[in-house]
């Protein structure tokens, strides 16, 4: 994204404001006044009204597709669809969301009750702050607001309290209709909700995904019922359901290559994780590069360190793990493949540790892979590398994570040799999920990792780490610490 503009999209959900959808949509030309906007699209999309609002939309349609000479109408590109019949806000937003193409698309309402001039100063946050969203509060001081509504207020307030106490952010306004997201987090994000509810699952799932939220005041000119408001009380009782619902819920990717939804559910795990961490941190060293780094469930665990670059092939990760490092100087993230060595990072003298966990046993050339880990480590540098053990548990437990193999000693002990390793250290970890993992995967054939097995794992982990030397099983992975040596 480029520090000195941006690109915006405009969702628009309308459904019955024959009477307001124009002027909602005039008012939109202001932003053909920010010269930091590069390019503007609205994407309107009528909800299956049925007052006049497709009439109203298909002149206005026309209107703008004609050349006017003004000069807002060449800079902003209108898109207009319309769903036969009534779906709710929810999905007419998803609608418009498959069609963005701006960097960062924010949800304009066509009542009245937001403006867009607000939008300047929320949008300048994604260039100064590298901000993931950004949400215009009607109750941070700041923004002139019209009074009313007070009980509306007290409920709004209300569920903003519970939303900020289960995602642990200190938001003044969930139920604003200004949230600004880029683009391409908005459409990974996987939205269910097809009312109201779209608020809180939003909220929730950027708190999940560890965005870059901020909030700035903006100004609100609320209409009354009377008016033609359509949030009921209903829909407060059904947005505490919501929150329970996201709150449990992990799912924060869309299915993609990557498998990002199953990395997403292994983070909730974070005992499991802390224990593997603690088992590699003794070994790792000041100028560490992690590759494989997924959203930083180790990554955390193992800085501070003099150099710390952490890095992945998948781009959503990656946006996570930059974000991780906005206020650590001594941490980058980048793109790394571990099957090419152009795109290792690379430092003066070289890495004294490479840490590769769960890497190796997905790529066809895994000699090719340590190679280039050796590479760039430094003589006296070491590689911690993590594989999962034991050919015959290979199952399809494996065939979703997209395993070629599994290692044994002796193999990972040869493949480390012909690499030009000299292994110091190798270890058994995780006698218990060993079991598991057949049970799951051979016998039973399970394709996923049940959310609650997730949390068994999470809670069981403390036991397992004090049995796990005494289980007499082998572990489900092995921990190689490889020494490079002079060439």
């Amino acid at each position: 994204m480029p520090r000195n503009s941006i690109s915006l999209s405009v969702l628009m959900p309308v459904y019955n404001e024959q009477h307001l959808v124009v002027e909602s949509l005039s008012r939109l030309m202001l932003l053909a006044e920010c010269d930091f906007i590069s390019a503007i699209e609205v994407i309107v999309v009528d909800d299956g009204s049925s007052d006049r609002t497709p009439e109203v939309l298909s002149d206005y349609a026309r209107a703008v597709g004609e050349p006017t000479g003004h000069p807002a109408s060449s800079r902003i590109h209108w898109l207009f669809r319309r769903h036969s019949r009534n779906l709710g806000k929810g999905a007419a937003i998803r609608t418009a969301i498959a069609m963005a193409t701006g960097e960062v698309s924010v949800i304009q309402d066509a009542d009245l009750e937001y403006h867009p001039r607000d939008l300047a100063g929320m949008l300048r946050l994604f260039i100064e702050q590298d901000a993931d969203a950004v949400f215009g509060s009607r109750f941070a001081s700041g923004g002139a607001r019209r009074t009313l509504l007070f009980r509306h207020q007290l409920g709004n307030k209300l569920l903003t309290l519970l939303c900020n106490l289960i995602t642990n952010v200190n938001l003044t306004d969930v139920w604003t209709g200004y949230k600004a997201i880029r683009t391409d987090l908005l459409k990974s994000i996987p939205i269910v909700s097809d009312d109201f509810r779209l608020e809180p699952e939003i909220t929730i799932k950027l708190a999940k995904r560890e965005a870059r939220i901020f909030e700035v005041p903006i100004s609100y000119f609320g209409r009354t019922y009377e008016e033609g408001k359509k949030i009921r009380w209903v829909d407060g009782a059904l947005a505490l359901w919501a929150m329970v619902r996201f709150a449990a819920s992990d799912q924060i990717y869309r299915a993609d290559e990557y498998g990002s939804q199953i990395l997403a559910r292994l983070s909730r795990a974070p005992r499991f994780n802390a224990w593997m961490a603690e088992v590699i941190k003794p070994y790792c060293g000041e100028r560490v590069l992690e590759i494989g780094s997924g959203v930083g469930n180790l990554t955390r665990r193992l800085m501070p360190r003099t150099r710390y670059i952490a890095s992945d092939v998948n781009p959503l990760y990656l946006q996570t793990l930059r974000n991780l490092s906005v206020d650590r100087p001594y941490m980058k993230a980048t793109y790394c493949d571990v099957t090419e060595l152009e795109s290792f990072p690379h430092i003066d003298g070289g890495y004294d540790t490479v840490i590769c966990l769960n890497v190796i046993e997905h790529v066809g050339d895994d000699r090719g892979a340590l190679a280039n880990i050796r590479s760039v480590l430094a003589p006296a540098g070491r590689a911690i590398v993590l594989v999962p053990q034991g050919p015959g548990n290979m199952g399809t437990l494996d065939e979703v994570l997209g395993h070629r193999r599994r290692y044994t000693r002796e193999s990972l002990a040869a493949l480390a040799s012909d690499c030009g390793f000299t292994v110091a250290t190798m270890l058994e970890f995780n006698r218990a999920g060993s079991a598991a993992w057949f049970v799951n995967g051979r016998i039973l054939r399970r394709r996923t990792f049940g959310l609650g097995q997730i949390w068994l794992l999470n809670l069981l982990t403390p036991l397992f780490r004090r049995v796990d030397r005494v289980l007499p099983l082998p572990g489900l992975s092995l921990i190689a610490v490889m020494e490079r040596g002079a060439d």
